[in-house]
């Protein structure tokens, strides 16, 4: 008997990296705050083809706002078969049924002789999973899902109520003069580009894409400034911390000033801060404003809402580092900022068991 994972109502949706059409990869988790739906297609010979490409069509649904069409692919040949992707609208191409097995539509034990289940999967802003239904020949499937899209509210109210992002907003954790104190170092030494971490072959790797992340930062190497810092974040974050995740941190990683610049068009896509294996211990992110003479640049948590967060000068918004979150464009001035991470004992154990995935050297450019 083949063993499939079932996916009920109000589960979590997984959250799967596969290449895409124009992606080499593309991870389901970053896709947060609209609808998602998933056509699990399979072979290129497939009966409900034409409710696939009727359902692709409805633009005023899949506009990556309102909701997000994935169709999953096992083929290549599905692709030619398929219209281009556009906004709203992506293409898996699952050659190693790494989705379709981690969705319930490939079987786990890896026997090609068992059937692929053709499914559909609606999932919320917050991917948890609203429903799943079976692929049909008759094209009544595609429609099905239409309907039960049209049926639900826009994402900001999926749940029904506005919600509250799970952060803390703890203003007064920096002085005005230490604000200060840090933007002048920046000034004076000015800052180098600031890239990402992605997993490449189990390997931690640093990458640059200023379409995904325009951001500069200068590295505090100074001791005293440093445990000034660290104080400050011992005394007035970590306490709030606890109090609100019963989590003691222990250990401070990354010393830096961050500058979003309006003239480079400054921002951080949507990302989560642990999600590679040189990144997996980050527990906690502080997000300290140093400024506030700017437009744009707020955090948001997409699977919240989109509502944004600017902290007042010395301000921090603290949050967990597994949160979907991106930085708005920075359209006036330039933005400031303290940006470490916190973890713990048990996470710094992690941390050395995972040193030797990470390049060393791309991780000073690459401090994401």
């Amino acid at each position: 008997m083949p063993k499939y994972h079932q996916h009920l109502a109000g589960d979590p949706l997984p959250h799967v990296t596969q290449r895409t059409a124009s992606k080499e990869r593309f991870s389901l988790g970053a896709a947060a705050g609209r609808y998602i739906v998933i056509c699990l297609m399979g072979p290129a010979a497939n009966p409900a083809l034409p409710g696939v490409i009727r359902a692709t069509e409805r633009t005023d649904l899949f506009n990556d706002a309102f909701a997000s069409l994935f169709v999953v692919c096992t083929e290549p040949a599905s692709l030619a078969a398929l219209p281009a992707e556009r906004r709203g609208f992506r293409l898996f191409l699952d050659d190693n049924l790494t989705v379709s097995r981690a969705l319930g539509a490939a079987p786990t034990d890896n026997d090609s002789a068992t059937p692929y289940r053709m499914l559909w999967i609606i999932a919320d802003p917050m991917l948890r999973i609203i429903d799943t239904l079976p692929c049909r020949s008759d094209g009544t499937d595609a429609t099905a899902v239409i309907e039960r899209l049209q049926g639900l509210p826009p994402p900001e109210r999926a749940t029904g109520i506005p919600l509250q992002a799970p952060i803390l907003f703890l203003p007064r954790v920096f002085e005005p003069a230490l604000c200060d104190e840090l933007i002048a170092l920046y000034q004076a030494a000015g800052g180098e580009v600031s890239g990402f971490m992605r997993e490449v072959e189990g390997k931690t790797v640093g990458m640059h894409d200023p379409g995904f992340k325009s951001r500069r930062d200068h590295v505090i190497t100074d001791q005293p400034m440093i445990a000034r810092l660290q104080s400050r974040i011992l005394r007035r974050v970590v306490p709030e911390i606890a109090r609100a995740h019963a989590f003691h941190a222990t250990r401070m990683e990354r010393y830096i000033v961050s500058c979003y610049r309006a003239d480079e068009g400054g921002h951080f896509a949507a990302h989560r801060d642990n999600t590679t294996p040189g990144t997996a211990h980050r527990r906690f992110a502080i997000s300290i404003n140093l400024n506030d003479d700017f437009d744009g640049g707020e955090v948001s948590f997409p699977e919240f809402g989109p509502q944004g967060f600017k902290a007042p000068p010395g301000g921090a918004v603290v949050f967990s580092c597994s949160l979907l979150h991106r930085v708005s464009a920075v359209t006036r001035g330039e933005r400031y900022a303290f940006l470490p991470f916190v973890y713990d004992e048990a996470a710094a154990a992690l941390r050395a068991r995972n040193m030797h995935t990470v390049e060393r050297d791309t991780t000073k450019s690459a401090a994401r």
